[in-house]
């Protein structure tokens, strides 16, 4: 048999391939798509959750089919890397038109003798079948059909890309091992750095595996020796201590699915982006990373600290006040946690005094009650539907009568329950939901213990409530994911201020100037508190039953912070305070806010008087509280606050009457078998003077009352010397009637 020359075979099938090609029909990528368009396209396996600024906080795999990092840019590909894979992939890559013509050749005429070369597939015509459904490569190989496409594609890519464009795009959309695709997901999986980084020992192993994705270490570090040696040329390589390496690295995980500092947060905005059928490869959030690197380092360190009072778990959100941009999302104290999972900005727990608030400032706008009335803190007995509620102070002792100023800052519980009285759990209740406090039941099943929190609600909601208070009164909705224009904060501030307030702005301004005021925390927190800030800040702590939950909330004049520390599965914390959990965490937060920013004190709504008060004697002969300058509303101003028996001046519970029961929207079935005079109705009332009326009729006078009841819908209002309505309750009553002792035979 004749042999033709080298050259002569080579130009022989090059002209041969070339006939074959041109009656092939163009492939589907033929010149179609641009290399900004394959960037564009390309989706990591990832969705990086960016702060406000665009600084990478947190990146959560969203894709579970394939491990595929981020677009990386050739210039930020280590040279080692760009070096080893053309040796091993393509050595006159530089030099073709986007196919090898002697590779060729030569794959050509080993095949014909049996001999083994090196494949004649150049990067450019692997990146073609990368790009290319059509083209791409089966388990079972390529198809002659698909070879020749492939020629063709990679001519054509080569007419309108640049050599750095096609290596860039091939680093970053070829297959390297297992799921893993394109070169920042092998270089943080294998490697644990960046592609920036790779040095010549870690490129050789990974363009090894380009040719070899699956193979065992040993192929792998067998064919990384080799690319070692044409990277190295006439230096000795250490093969052995190259495959000890190889077989570590790609036994290695080290890409986590979800890494970063603020992973609640991140699931949080992914799945309200899921939610509205929205995809992106990066999200831009409202959160500072600064801040929630502080705050999570902070809260971290803290529960470290208490540690030995069996506290494990914390969490920490910050607002903006005026925005509602949510700035710091910690939803756990991460390592430290046995539930690290569990996002305790969302969940659900009862908390204990930090509604107080809400309740006095209620009580306020309803006139109930003034910052300087006198709620009488001692032991009290309340009647409810289950039996006497007995209400205690965090201390278990009375502290006598206290104004409401007193009793909210030094958070005293009876005097509290006592202003629930005034108001009514449903009634308050219903300004919680107002307030976008996911309350599950109504007031009424909670009853008095309402006031002392023993609902639940999740921190999140808990801290916008009281941004509704630092905003007079004003409910907006808390975002999380950044809007697109710049004029969103603007939008957002007016849209909050145009909202209709849900809270007297007034009775806001002044649960806010109680809350900021250190001397009338003395009682129960003493001077030198940690709630005490260099600025304006108003501030709330809460401890709910058992001390399962530790809570510290409050406001300076641009943010509001909230703190939950306690433990994910319930269980009691051992001597943990209000100002010994949670409150040193929101201190330092608010610290760190304010570093260089000022917070002053609100300026008062329109509608608000300051009057000087003084207060009568107590038992002892002294002024029951200080003089002082005082809030009020316009209308309710007094000079003087005593107790009845002094005869000057007013107490909270005097002035206040109120139907205690029975409850609004009672529902009564009546028994024929039972004696009418045994199912009588017992109506009770506070106050003085009252009289009862029964659907618009007089019934009775004083606190108490009987009524024989009769089917119907009844409105029972208590009324006083005047005529003047000052409460009412609606309850039904079923059954056929009341049925005669006589006729019951």
């Amino acid at each position: 048999m004749h042999r033709l020359p080298f050259s002569a075979s080579r130009s022989c099938l090059a002209a041969t391939l070339t006939a074959i090609a041109c009656a092939q029909p163009a492939p589907a990528l033929a010149g179609a798509v641009s290399f900004e368009e394959v960037k564009r396209e390309f989706r990591s396996s990832d969705t990086a959750v960016l702060d406000r600024n665009g600084e990478l906080l947190q990146r959560v795999r969203t894709d579970a089919s394939v491990r595929r990092g981020q677009w990386m840019a050739l210039a930020d590909v280590s040279p080692a890397l760009r070096m080893a894979m053309v040796l091993s992939e393509d050595r006159r890559f530089y030099e073709h038109s986007g196919i090898d013509w002697r590779a060729v050749s030569s794959a050509a005429w080993g095949n014909l003798w049996n001999t083994r070369t090196r494949g004649a597939s150049t990067i450019t015509m692997q990146l073609s079948g990368l790009l290319d459904e059509d083209l791409r490569r089966a388990n079972s190989g390529r198809t002659f059909t698909q070879k020749i496409g492939q020629t063709v594609a990679a001519t054509q890519l080569e007419r309108s890309w640049r050599k750095d464009q096609i290596l860039e795009a091939y680093l970053n959309t070829v297959p390297f091992r297992g799921e893993i695709v394109g070169i920042d997901a092998l270089s943080r999986t294998l490697f644990g750095k960046a592609p920036s980084g790779l040095d010549a020992r870690e490129a050789s192993v990974a363009a090894a595996l380009v040719r070899a994705p699956n193979a065992k270490p040993a192929l792998v570090a067998q064919r990384a020796c080799e690319v070692m040696r044409a990277m190295e040329p006439g230096q000795k390589i250490d093969c052995d201590a190259l495959d000890m390496f190889t077989s570590a690295a790609v036994r290695r995980r080290a890409f986590d699915a979800n890494e970063g500092i603020a992973p609640h947060a991140a699931l949080r905005v992914l799945r309200d982006l899921r939610e509205a059928g929205d995809q992106e490869a990066a999200v831009r959030t409202t959160l500072r990373a600064p801040l929630q690197r502080f705050a999570l380092a902070t809260l971290q360190r803290h529960l470290k600290e208490l540690r030995g009072r069996h506290v494990e778990d914390g969490a920490l959100v910050v607002l903006d006040n005026a925005s509602g941009e949510v700035l710091a999302w910690v939803g756990s104290s991460g390592p430290l946690s046995q539930a690290a999972e569990v996002d305790a900005v969302t969940a659900l727990r009862q908390p204990g005094s930090t509604l107080k608030p809400l309740l006095y400032a209620q009580a306020i706008a309803e006139r109930r009650l003034t910052a300087a009335s006198l709620i009488d803190d001692s032991s009290a007995q309340i009647s409810t539907a289950s039996g006497l509620y007995i209400p205690q102070n965090y201390d278990r002792q009375f502290k006598g009568p206290v104004s409401a100023r007193t009793a909210l800052a030094a958070s005293l519980n009876v005097p509290a329950v006592r202003t629930l009285v005034m108001v009514s759990p449903e009634s308050f209740a219903r300004q919680l939901r107002a307030a976008g406090l996911p309350l599950r039941e109504s007031g009424d099943y909670y009853g008095y213990s309402l006031a002392l929190g023993s609902a639940e609600v999740s921190l999140l909601s808990l801290a916008n409530a009281y941004r509704t208070l630092a905003n007079g009164g004003r409910y907006g909705q808390p975002t999380l994911t950044a809007r697109a224009p710049q004029a969103s904060t603007a939008k957002a501030r007016a849209g909050d201020n145009a909202a209709a307030p849900i809270l007297d702005p007034r009775a806001a301004f002044i649960v806010g100037d109680i809350l900021s005021d250190a001397n009338a925390r003395t009682r129960t927190f003493g001077l030198d508190s940690i709630l005490s800030t260099r600025f304006w800040t108003a501030v709330k702590t809460g401890t709910s039953k058992d001390m399962r939950d530790n809570w510290a909330v409050g406001w300076s004049q641009r943010y509001t912070v909230g703190v939950w520390v306690g433990n994910a599965s319930g269980a009691s914390m051992w001597d943990v305070s209000g100002t010994s959990g949670a409150a040193p965490v929101w201190a330092e937060v608010m610290r760190f806010l304010h570093a260089r920013e000022p917070s002053r004190a609100p300026r008062p709504p329109a509608g608000l008087v300051e009057a000087s008060v003084a207060f009568g004697p107590g038992a002892d002969g002294n002024p029951l509280e200080a003089a002082r300058s005082e809030w009020f509303l316009q209308g309710t101003e007094q000079a003087l606050f005593a107790l009845d028996n002094t005869g000057a001046g007013t107490s909270a519970d005097a002035a206040a009457a109120r139907i205690t029961a029975p409850a609004d929207g009672t529902i009564i079935a009546l028994d024929p078998d039972i004696p009418p005079l045994h199912q009588r109705v017992r109506f009770e009332a506070e106050g003085r003077g009252v009289q009862w009326r029964i659907d618009g009729k007089h019934f009775a006078r004083g606190n108490s009352a009987q009524w024989l009841p009769w089917p119907g819908r009844h409105v029972i209002e208590l009324v006083d010397a005047t005529g003047k309505v000052i409460d009412q309750r609606k309850l039904e009553v079923r059954g056929a009637g009341v049925v005669a002792k006589s006729a019951r035979r």
